[in-house]
């Protein structure tokens, strides 16, 4: 692995058991045989509808929950055989940022409380623990009187980032962003993508950006991977992939996009494609789009086409392309 490369993912797979009958046993197969890399200093983009497994990626590669199999590597070393120190290590240098901020913080506890509970269980020295607690709100755009007061005094933005100060507060290089600013005001999420991207620049941190809000990732990201139903069908450079979508799939998506110019939205290409994304229990042989798509071949039907290079960092699973 290249010392750039700051985690791999290699043909990982997050298997959940269903029971059907007495005993009869199915399978949720949230992520099915995935792999990727995310260089350091750079954010990958994850977008995918609803569903498709981008969460329980995220939480895998950070080891919350764990892999039916498959690697994970994080700076060279698998995070899946990762015990004792070793393992304390990573949890420090990679965190997560859920989804929902009313959720992911604890009504009992204050700011303060929060924020350093992470570094006083991993003995991190900070210091004077009030001043450091203080600085990471600045940091984040919050004000030292907010420090001994509870989430619940909080708006929605201002909760969001007290998270994101509690995962700093570890000093990572590796964030998980799950869906950050989807629970936010539109105008409360430009602020927070902003400062998501100042602390990128300013700590040098290396970002999963989970959404399905293509605008967003665009954003924020250097890559972007698209994911239906467990699997990535296309990676590519950000503005190569919104300029030039090669999966049936991705280009769904990007139609989808709602346009305010209706002139520019009339004669914008439209792609037709009905149905619903197919039960991750029962999946359909070949690929898992072929039920969907406007463009699917009688091989669609049969083989699942494999992640292939079609250009400079564009990679593509179709066999339009094979």
């Amino acid at each position: 692995m290249s010392n750039n490369v700051m985690v791999e993912v290699r043909n990982l797979k997050k298997y959940f058991p269903v029971r059907r009958f007495l005993l009869s046993k199915d399978y949720v197969k949230a992520v099915d045989g995935v792999s990727f890399q995310i260089k350091k200093g750079e954010c990958l983009g994850l977008v995918g509808e609803s569903g498709s497994g981008k969460t329980t990626l995220g939480r895998v590669i950070l080891r919350l929950i764990p892999p039916t199999s498959g690697e994970i590597l994080y700076k060279g070393k698998p995070v899946t055989k990762m015990k004792g120190e070793e393992l304390k290590e990573f949890r420090k240098s990679a965190q997560m940022v859920f989804q929902d901020p009313y959720s992911s913080l604890d009504p009992r506890m204050t700011v303060f409380q929060s924020i350093i509970e992470g570094p006083r269980i991993h003995g991190i020295d900070v210091g004077n623990p009030e001043e450091f607690v203080t600085r990471l709100l600045e940091t984040v755009g919050l004000k030292p009187e907010h420090l001994y007061r509870y989430p619940h005094e909080f708006s929605g933005g201002q909760k969001q980032r007290i998270a994101i100060a509690r995962a700093l507060a570890m000093n990572p290089e590796f964030m998980v962003l799950d869906e950050p600013t989807s629970a936010l005001d539109v105008s409360v999420q430009a602020s927070i993508l902003n400062m998501l991207k100042e602390l990128q620049a300013k700590f040098g941190l290396t970002y999963l950006f989970i959404s399905h809000d293509l605008a967003v990732v665009k954003y924020m990201s250097h890559r972007i991977a698209t994911m239906y139903v467990g699997r990535i069908v296309e990676v590519a450079d950000s503005e190569e992939l919104f300029l030039n979508p090669l999966h049936p799939y991705t280009q769904m998506l990007l139609a989808s996009i709602p346009i305010p110019d209706p002139k520019i939205a009339k004669n914008k290409p439209k792609i037709k494609i009905t149905g619903e994304p197919p039960s991750p229990i029962r999946l359909p042989q070949g690929c898992k789009f072929y039920p969907r798509c406007p463009f699917a071949m009688p091989i669609c039907k049969i083989k699942e086409p494999p992640l292939i290079k079609v250009g400079n960092n564009h990679e593509v699973a179709c066999w339009l392309y094979e």
